[in-house]
């Protein structure tokens, strides 16, 4: 009954270990829960065979198991999921090793009275901190490899005094335990201390790696309200270009007249000058009109563009008024999502379109934005429905997203985003409702 409560803990522990490293420097192929799943039926299986005491199998196992699980559920290589594989079995063997030879050298009568329960756990949480310490130093190397062209932050390291100090106290009390004829309370003490000291590694461990995950995307999300902000500048310096041109045409009529005058006192030199001035003037430069929203026209204009230049058929119908009551920066994160979304689907698809329209609905105070794109693949899971992003560093994704959702809560609206797989094409519909109203 002793062996089984160890060996259950030592392959809980082991699991752990193995879903740190593989989660921190892997790219999953499936969803966590059906990574846990797999993970916790082959050690479960380990654990059920590890009662027969072979420990050669028991080492094949962890090897074969651990590759399987990384090839199957991670987007590695068969040879880089064989490698980490290696490793793992490697670096676990010469934990025990080591955790063996120093209790030989330290505390002889420990290990003469290896078989009491005590005993036992305290040499699985020895070999397992270090174990623990070691895995979480490659992480960091590796992490460290895969990302040299971001900024990585070293300070984590600081955090390996804590298992190093770990190791120390495990050390001080095996030798306790060898030296003093401890009491069963004592000995159950001392077996609980070294379990919250391994409890306490893994939670320091987890809880940075998840600061280290939230800081992250916190830092994204900052990075996207600036574009965000730089994009209502930008538009807002269109707006102004469109403004200065409505009133160069409006003053043109004061032009000719000066030039008439110049033309009568026969100064073709200063003529030449005004014209030139006129014509290289960024006022008249060529500006289009898709609907009477300042902000918003400039918006369209550029993605109009856009899709000019990527040959997609582009055609908005915005209708007068309709979203005169949204903010120049929420308008500005609600449609430049929206089509930049819009536009990657359809960027790559021969005679793609994208179709973008806004009107009241009936006498009520909402406003319906429909957006219609060409999309080759459906984007949702067939689980919940849940749209997925398939494009490379996906973790930088996803933001716009929930930048859309946020400003349609912020309008006390709702958004209903689905596929149609019998016209290949990608639809959402956005209703907001004017405040105040």
């Amino acid at each position: 009954m002793n062996n089984a409560v160890c060996y259950f803990f030592t392959f809980l522990i082991e699991a752990v270990i193995l879903w740190q490293y593989s989660s921190n420097l892997f790219t999953a192929r499936r969803r966590p829960w059906i990574q846990f799943a797999m993970l916790f039926t082959f050690y479960f299986a380990m654990f059920a065979i590890s009662l027969l005491e072979y420990k050669w199998l028991n080492m094949a196992l962890y090897f074969v198991m651990n590759f399987i699980f990384l090839l199957a559920q991670y987007d590695l290589k068969w040879y880089s999921a064989l490698f980490h594989s290696a490793v793992l079995a490697a670096v676990m063997g010469m934990c025990e090793l080591t955790v063996y030879s120093t209790l030989e050298r330290f505390s002889p009568h420990f290990l003469t009275e290896s078989g009491q329960f005590q005993n036992m756990i305290l040499f699985i949480i020895f070999s397992k901190t270090i174990f623990f310490t070691i895995v979480y130093i490659l992480i960091h190397l590796l992490k460290g490899q895969q990302t040299q062209k971001q900024h990585h932050d070293k300070s984590v390291l600081l955090l390996i005094f804590i298992p190093i100090t770990s190791v120390f106290i495990m050390l001080t009390l095996v030798n306790v335990s060898d030296s003093f004829l401890l009491s069963p309370p004592l000995k159950g003490m001392v077996t609980l201390s070294a379990f919250f000291l391994l409890i306490s590694n893994l939670l320091v461990f987890g809880i940075n790696q998840y600061n280290l995950k939230k800081n992250i995307e916190f830092t994204q999300m900052q990075l996207l309200l600036q574009k965000e902000s730089n994009s209502t500048e930008y538009y807002e310096m269109l707006r102004l270009q469109n403004e200065n041109q409505r009133i160069l045409i409006h003053d043109i009529k004061k032009h000719l007249h000066s030039i008439d005058v110049l033309n009568q006192q026969k100064e073709h030199d200063k003529i030449d000058a005004y014209l030139h001035q006129l014509i290289c003037s960024s006022d008249l430069k060529e500006s289009a009109r898709l609907c009477d929203h300042a902000m918003l026209n400039s918006i369209l204009c550029r993605y109009m563009q856009q899709c000019t230049d990527s040959h997609i058929a582009f055609h908005a119908d915005i209708r007068s008024g309709t979203t005169d009551f949204i903010a120049d920066n929420d308008l500005t994160s609600l449609f430049c999502n929206l089509l930049d979304n819009a536009v990657k689907a359809a960027e790559t698809i021969p005679e793609s379109f994208i179709e973008i329209s806004a009107g009241k609905k009936g006498k009520t105070p909402f406003t319906v934005l429909t957006v219609i794109n060409s999309c080759r693949t459906n984007p949702f899971t067939t689980e919940n429905g849940s749209p997925t992003i398939s494009v490379p560093h996906s973790n930088k994704h996803g933001f716009g997203l929930k930048s859309i959702r946020k400003i349609v809560g912020k309008y006390n609206g709702n958004m209903q985003i689905y596929y149609n797989s019998d016209t290949l094409t990608f639809h959402a519909v956005i209703m907001l409702k004017q405040q105040g109203l």
